[in-house]
């Protein structure tokens, strides 16, 4: 490879990341993309070598969540690039801001709608991330290459997040040009939201509930929305999306998902629901089995993404954040004794509801929720030890948990840890099952050569339990999901990982978390435990169809 001029395209590209706030990011190296290594360590950014391009994208979006920043993959071109398809879809459905920068062949030898049969060549790579990502563009000139980075970065970052990808022809990475104009895409600001229509529905509204999603979280907007009940003295329902944007011990929280009935009735006797930052999507709303509330004030960035769902009876297209606290310091405030000692009544309830279900799930909540730092990140897994997490973890603040509530993508939770223990906030829990973790096992050696500070909790109970779950319960045999496992304390040992294995979620399991908890590096903690899934799950939930 040829050395680099400080007017290439790489150095352009590098200079962009550096502009949009990037100092780290993960990657695959390729033959095509070797100059943005060496630009970005000529430039002091840290790319992070990962053992495939899915876990690139999967630890982009992890950084991402856990820090609000914007997540980098750097990927190489064709299937390199196609790798990262699962992982970028993920970050669409949940809102990640990440950016996914892919080579393309060399622009000479492209010739549109035909496939010559150039080295990793596909007929129109940016066309395979159109269906998942905000945008999906490829640059034509090394000039372009500073303003078209900046574009995708700003892009990704702006309200409503998501991911954005940007293909690079691999010779303009080498070519000279002069960098072009770096403006941002210009955008055209929101009508004044409509506050007088709001407080009409507020005022009228005797039992007003708050459904707060990720977009609230993502706006920082957990003071305005803590204010907000307090005022109106309205219970708060999070999605997934959105836990942690109260702390776990206000007094206006609700204790659990609505797929608990004794929550649920809190939807179905409001007369008002306040969605805030949220699409209603049918994972959380039992495919959308809750029944339309009476009335519907949504705040939402997007006034097409605020109804698509439930048609809302007003609309504030505003920032979550801005608007919440407007509102909120309109509203006359009101008594809430009555609605703060039902939900006290409702903390009870549910955690006795979790020991009865299942006790061992109880255990482990007992013990997450007494040692892990609340300024860990923990990553709950599409595996049941995940779902009970993902909907009664006490999660201590925002961005302190993150779902693959999105796509549910299974295989997410190790590898995006990888990228929220490198953001160095604090570590990083990924709490899997031991068929979702060997997706992604690989990234062990990722996590060894980075020294990252990483806990795994790996479930075992031979196989993909969730589905094993749903053939028990349909009354047929057990196909594919009964897996041949290895020893995976060994197995993570083989890669320096220290590693302990341990049965069921007693005091073994508590000592050897608390030891992983207290470890500089990576380390793993094997639980041979079957667990019965919670009742957020499908085949458990309680609506009628």
């Amino acid at each position: 490879m040829a050395e680099l001029g400080s007017d290439s395209g790489a150095v352009a590209l590098v200079s962009a990341l550096r502009e949009l706030g990037v100092d780290l990011a993960f990657g695959l190296p390729g033959v095509h993309n070797l100059p943005v290594w060496e630009a970005a360590a000529a430039a002091g950014i840290r790319l992070i070598g990962v053992r495939h391009e899915q876990a690139g994208a999967y630890a982009a979006d992890g950084y991402a969540r856990a820090t609000g920043r914007l997540g980098g993959a750097v990927v190489t071109t064709g299937p390199g690039a196609a790798n990262t398809l699962g992982a970028t879809g993920e970050a669409m459905a949940s809102g990640a801001p990440v950016l996914v920068l892919a080579t393309d062949i060399p622009s000479t030898l492209r010739r549109p709608g035909v496939y010559r049969g150039v080295l990793h060549e596909t007929r129109d790579q940016a066309a395979m991330f159109a269906p998942v990502t905000k945008t999906a563009t490829t640059s034509t000139a090394a000039s372009d290459l500073y303003g078209d980075v900046l574009r995708a970065g700003r892009t990704a970052l702006r309200a409503p997040t998501g991911p954005v990808y940007l293909g690079v022809p691999t010779d303009l990475l080498t070519a000279a040009g002069q960098p072009g104009p770096g403006a941002p895409e210009g955008q055209q600001e929101p009508a004044e939201p409509d506050l007088a229509a709001a407080l009409a529905l507020v005022e009228r509204a005797r039992r007003p509930l708050l459904w707060v999603g990720g977009g609230a979280l993502r706006a920082d907007a957990g003071a305005e929305v803590a204010l907000l009940a307090e005022r109106l003295a309205a219970p708060v329902l999070t999605t997934y999306n959105g836990r942690g944007v109260l702390p776990p011990d206000h007094p206006f929280l609700v204790p659990g998902p609505a797929h608990v009935p004794a929550i649920g009735s809190l939807w179905d006797e409001a007369d008002l629901v306040v969605a805030i930052g949220s699409d209603f999507d049918g994972m959380t709303t039992q495919n959308w089995r809750m029944p339309a509330p009476p009335a519907l004030l949504a705040i939402n960035v997007d006034a097409g993404d605020a109804a698509k769902n439930y048609r809302p009876d007003h609309v504030l297209v505003a920032d979550a954040k801005d608007v919440t606290g407007r509102l909120a310091a309109a509203v006359a405030p009101r008594d809430g004794g009555e609605v703060t000692a039902r939900i006290d009544g409702l903390r009870a309830e549910v955690a006795a509801l979790v020991r009865e279900e299942e006790p061992q799930a109880a255990q482990l909540l007992d013990v997450l929720n007494r040692l892990v730092p609340a300024d860990a990140t923990v990553l709950a897994d599409m595996c049941i030890a995940g779902y009970w997490v993902a909907g009664f973890h006490r999660v201590p603040g925002p961005r302190r948990l993150a779902y693959p509530m999105g796509w549910g993508t299974l295989g997410y939770a190790f590898p995006a840890a990888l990228g929220a223990a490198a953001a160095g906030l604090g570590r990083a829990v990924a709490v899997v099952g031991d068929g979702g973790f060997l997706f992604a096992c690989g990234e062990l050696a990722t996590a060894v050569q980075e020294q990252l500070p990483l806990t795994v909790v790996l479930v075992e109970d031979g196989g993909y339990g969730m589905l094993r779950f749903d053939q028990v319960q349909a009354g047929v045999p057990t196909r594919g999901v009964d897996l041949a496992t290895p020893d995976f304390a060994a197995l993570a040992a083989a890669f320096g990982v220290p590693a302990e294995r341990v049965d069921g979620f007693g005091d073994a399991f508590e000592a050897a978390l608390a030891k992983s908890l207290d470890t500089a590096g990576p380390h793993l903690v094997a639980v041979h435990a079957a667990l019965t899934p919670p009742l957020s799950t499908s085949p458990r939930w309680y609506r009628p169809r």
